[in-house]
């Protein structure tokens, strides 16, 4: 009777018990909603509600395409909706209802110029800023640095960030064809500390004394969490944590 009492209480505690133990969000994105705004709360919030948020880095529209399939309880971007959702269909993502999907701002990202350390070029306009990433500028001389040429460092793997500055900065002209392929924005990183004609751009967590960060117009964007549908009670918890305490992890 007493083995049969402690087999019940086990039973008991993996059902009731088990739900809250186990309870898990499973988020995607890429460089600067995954590092710049989920990584910095994982911590906090998961020791708060119990919740676990498992990270899947890998882009706004891959994010997308994985939650649009069921993989994926929220995707992040760092564009608004309707431009995730154009970026999307350019990568042959194909979104059958827009609609079905809501999206919540929680926060906004600035994108940073960024350049070598010792580039004597400290801002650039707008005009200079479109003019060099679209290839119409191709010396440092033109803005005031050396006689060298320009070297664009390209993330490949963060369609929104790109999309975003593309259409902020640069009035959605194409980027210059060529460019040094980079990946994460931690490669950016590197290869601009590496190559002193480099020239980038990124969110706040892509800088560092490694490089040098060049004055410009602001240059900002919306970070938005994707849901199938209005968000769960989990995902809302997240969303309401990330606008409340959260703040207190989030660099900006």
């Amino acid at each position: 009777m007493k083995r049969a009492m402690i087999g019940l209480a086990l039973a008991a505690s993996m059902v009731f018990g088990g739900t809250a133990m186990g309870e898990e969000i499973k988020a995607g994105g890429g460089g600067a909603p995954v590092d710049g705004y989920l990584k910095p709360v994982k911590e906090a919030f998961e020791k708060s509600t119990g919740i676990t948020l498992n990270l899947n880095f890998s882009s706004a529209t891959l994010a997308f395409k994985q939650l649009i399939a069921g993989e994926l309880d929220l995707s992040t971007a760092g564009l608004a909706y309707p431009d995730l959702v154009k970026t999307a269909k350019k990568e042959k993502i194909e979104v059958a209802d827009p609609s079905a999907y809501v999206a919540t701002e929680i926060g906004a990202s600035k994108i940073y110029t960024v350049a070598h350390k010792d580039n004597p070029v400290a801002t650039l306009t707008m005009d200079q800023l479109k003019g060099i990433f679209t290839g119409k500028i191709a010396n440092w001389k033109e803005v005031g640095g050396n006689d060298a040429p320009i070297l664009i460092v390209l993330s490949s793997i963060n369609p929104a960030t790109n999309a975003a500055f593309k259409k902020l900065a640069m009035g959605d002209a194409p980027f210059a064809t060529d460019v040094l392929d980079a990946g994460r924005f931690e490669d950016v990183r590197e290869k601009v500390a590496a190559n002193p004609e480099a020239i980038a751009f990124g969110p706040v967590t892509m800088l560092d004394a490694t490089l040098k960060t060049v004055k410009t117009p602001d240059v900002a964007r919306p970070v938005i969490v994707v849901t199938k549908g209005a968000p769960s009670a989990k995902v809302q918890k997240l969303i309401s944590f990330i606008k409340g305490e959260g703040q207190n992890y989030i660099k900006q």
